[in-house]
């Protein structure tokens, strides 16, 4: 036998092999990358909380369980788990003492209206900052889920002239740093801001909204980020109910509401609790937007953790972030059990017709389509607000309307090397940077969702522990990849594993971006036929031949909704950027936008305006290029 033959076999062997175990191969590849970069760093911040002077302890648990000041009545119980009949006299008591009463909160400024409120009194009872930091969370995931849903309806329901276009910039507050959404909330929300500007031409306010109320501002800032994260994936949903089920509904007698409560809420749940889950989740580890707008008297469990470290109490702040981590992954566990009990709810691909917005007069005026315009205006201030006095901000200065903002960076620009930070570069690195992090976060993503559909009860498990990138704290991301990855580790033998750079900024962005995409395609994977697969097998596919003919072109819509929400991460990413890019080559947007800051806030405002406008083209673009695989 020839030389070449011998070559061609072999080749053949191979590449039999690697059809048949491509799925193993690239988990051990998944699991490989996330060992290195998620649970290495973040495993050496945690083991601070089990030292104390090198000696294993679980003291440091014990001190903040039962510190009133972390946990509230909570404490009491922790410090003597076995007095149950004391604690659940207390709990009588305190039952007994609660009231529900309808107030009258402050009249509207120059208005004399009283404002009813229905008030909850709990006298006597401590919160925590546990407490606090879960009651301001359910109330920004209440607000985020009343102010997506509708959203999503239009979008689902409704065809009107740039419906598409706006679907694709419902991601876009993911990309909006911290400081910046701040920023634009004070810019628009403030006593000398565009709402009150605009009030006072009618003759009304000032209002000190910000002043006088930061925790409705901070829930308010809260749904501006996950509102639409809880839109899209409704979104996604509602295109993907079953018109044929809603039509036999009706057919066999029931009303429009009652074939919508019982075919289609069924069929929005998961996607729902989905947004409210990482909505819940993202704000209990809430960072920039307290800090920023509340500061440190509305202090979360994260801002705590903050402190801690900079105070280099490293012990305190891994303990804290311990329990943060161990409640976030047993909320994702408990929403995982529910979404495999929905995974028989079927998705076939004949959805829901569209109705002009706009058909006619008559039309256009009644209840429902008011309601649409009258959400249109609640969106316009939320959402539109915010990032049009950022744009506005950026030509202005106190003196009236300038350009010299976009002239600092242009100037920066100019002078090539002597600048250490340039526009342009910031946004090459971003877009280079993104379009890297799809390419190894959504097979990170599809590869997850395979192994998890598959593995019945243990996938679930393994799901759980695959989202420990929603769960972690970023605070805690960031010092653990900054004592373990840049600084580095010595080996045996005189090695020594670091990880800088480009390289890493990539993959770490891949690390926070991919559970976006299993969480997009797991549900959709986990509603297929399995009668499907099995008989291409049948026929003589491999199983990585039905994956790539069969099941991915099925799911191909929630793995471009996965690859956007990725994409999204990647441009937004901020804390693992700052820390992993090494010199002044690697910075990104986010970055350059915190340097310019810390100068002056006219050209940070103009650099985020720059950001607003990359990243909203990319998003029509990726979603135009996508649009295709929509049923």
């Amino acid at each position: 036998m020839s030389l070449d033959a011998r070559l061609s076999i072999d080749r053949d062997r191979a590449s039999a092999w690697l059809e048949h175990h491509a799925l193993p191969v690239a988990a051990l590849a998944t699991a490989a990358v996330l060992v290195v970069m998620l649970y290495f760093p973040v495993g050496i911040v945690f083991s601070e909380a089990f030292l104390e002077d090198g000696i294993p302890t679980l003291g440091h648990f014990t001190d903040v369980l039962t510190d009133p000041f972390y946990f509230g009545v909570l404490a009491d119980v922790f410090a003597e788990p076995l007095a149950l009949g004391t604690h659940l006299g207390s709990l009588a008591a305190w039952l007994g003492a609660v009231s529900i009463s309808l107030t009258v909160e402050y009249p509207i400024p120059g208005v004399g209206i009283p404002v009813p409120w229905i008030g909850l009194d709990t006298p006597g009872v401590r919160q925590g900052l546990f407490g606090f930091t879960a009651y301001q969370a359910a109330l920004s995931t209440l607000a985020s889920v009343a102010i997506g849903l509708p959203a999503a309806y239009i979008l689902a329901n409704y065809e009107f002239y740039g419906r598409r276009t706006l679907r694709s910039l419902t991601i876009l507050p993911f990309v909006l740093p911290g400081i910046m959404v701040a920023v634009g909330f004070y810019a628009m929300f403030g006593q000398a801001g565009t709402l009150n500007t605009l009030l006072g031409a009618v003759g009304l306010g000032p209002f000190a909204f910000v002043e006088t109320n930061p925790l409705a501002i901070v829930v308010l800032a809260h749904a501006f980020y996950n509102a639409p994260l809880v839109a899209r994936l409704t979104v996604a949903a509602w295109e993907s109910v079953d018109a044929r089920t809603v039509e036999t509904a009706r057919s066999l007698g029931a009303s429009e509401r009652r074939a919508f409560r019982d075919v289609v809420v069924p069929q929005l749940a998961p996607a729902v609790l989905t947004g409210a889950l990482m909505t819940f989740i993202f704000t209990f580890m809430t960072f920039p937007i307290v800090l920023a707008l509340g500061g440190l008297q509305l202090a979360t469990v994260e801002v705590w953790i903050y402190d801690r470290i900079q105070r280099l109490d490293y012990a305190e702040a891994a303990t804290l972030a311990i329990l943060e981590t161990v409640l976030s992954l047993g909320l994702t566990y408990a929403y995982l059990r529910y979404e495999s009990a929905q995974a028989g709810l079927a998705r076939a691909p004949s959805p829901p017709p569209k109705e002009r917005l706009l058909p006619d007069l008559r039309t256009a005026l009644s209840p429902r389509r008011l309601a649409v315009f009258g959400y249109g205006l609640v969106a316009l201030v939320l959402f539109v607000g915010p990032m049009a006095s950022l744009v506005v901000g950026s030509f202005t200065d106190g003196s009236g309307f300038t350009l010299r903002n976009y002239a600092f960076l242009l100037e920066r620009q100019l002078e090539g090397a002597s600048f250490q930070t340039q526009p342009l570069p910031a946004i090459r690195n971003s877009l280079l940077f993104g379009v890297a992090t799809l390419l190894v976060a959504v097979p990170m993503g599809v590869v997850v969702s395979m192994v998890t559909v598959r593995a019945g009860r243990t996938g679930r498990l393994v799901d759980t522990l695959a989202m420990l990138p929603l769960a972690v704290s970023g605070v805690v991301f960031g010092i653990g990849l900054l004592q373990g990855l840049v600084f580095g580790i010595s080996l045996p033998g005189g090695w020594r594993f670091q990880v800088t750079g480009a390289v890493a900024i990539v993959v770490a962005h891949a690390v926070a971006a991919y559970p976006f995409v299993t969480r997009n395609v797991s549900p959709v994977l986990g509603s297929l036929d399995p009668a499907m697969v099995e008989s291409a097998r049948a026929l003589g596919a491999s199983r990585a031949r039905a994956l790539l003919d069969i099941e991915l072109p099925l799911v191909a819509s929630a793995i471009v909704a996965g690859a956007a929400f990725a994409f999204a991460i990647s441009i937004g990413e901020f804390s693992s950027t700052v820390i992993l890019a090494s010199g002044g080559e690697h910075y990104t947007m986010p970055v350059a936008v915190e340097r310019y800051l810390g100068r002056r806030s006219g050209p940070a405002i103009a650099m985020g305006t720059l950001l607003l406008v990359v990243t909203a083209a990319s998003f029509v673009v990726i979603d135009r290029v996508g649009g295709r695989y929509e049923r």
